[in-house]
């Protein structure tokens, strides 16, 4: 699909980054396009999976979510099986907001957020450490976010 967008498509795309919530007229007024198109490009981009969901991001320092971490994992054993049930055990812990399956020393790297450090240590030692492939997990707390953003570098138009 990546082929098939114009620079319309670009500047929808643009705009929904800034403000999901942006309304169809509004949207079309900011880009120049009819509110009838405007909607079926956007039910394009949506039927294509380039729009994949509209969100809300949360202020998680509000939310009293203020402690994140990095973990890094190494695995003991790195079969098929034994991939697929490290992954499964991490989509079913809600602190876990991102994981990635990494070449190099670890086998994944995963950052979470938690409320304080007893709930660090309650997360670490009760799901981190009885997956049974696990063998080293190395823990780094942030002490600042120097930067966050969710918007994708897109072509410029």
């Amino acid at each position: 699909m990546r082929n098939t967008l114009d620079d319309i498509d670009l500047q929808i795309l643009m705009a929904l980054q800034d403000d999901s919530r942006v309304s169809n007229n509004a949207l079309a007024r900011q880009i120049n396009l009819s509110q009838p198109a405007t909607h079926n490009r956007l039910k394009r981009l949506e039927a294509a999976g380039i729009i994949r969901k509209h969100v809300s991001l949360l202020d998680r320092d509000k939310l009293g979510l203020d402690l994140v971490c990095f973990f890094y994992v190494r695995l003991n054993v790195h079969s098929e099986q034994s991939l697929t049930r490290f992954e499964q055990a991490v989509l079913e812990m809600p602190p876990i907001l991102e994981c990635h399956y990494l070449t190099g020393q670890f086998d994944y790297s995963l950052k979470a957020v938690f409320h304080n450090r007893k709930a660090l240590e309650q997360f670490e030692r009760q799901h981190l450490t009885r997956i049974p492939e696990v063998v080293q997990i190395t823990t780094s707390v942030v002490l600042s976010e120097i930067k966050f953003t969710t918007v994708l570098p897109l072509p410029t138009l």
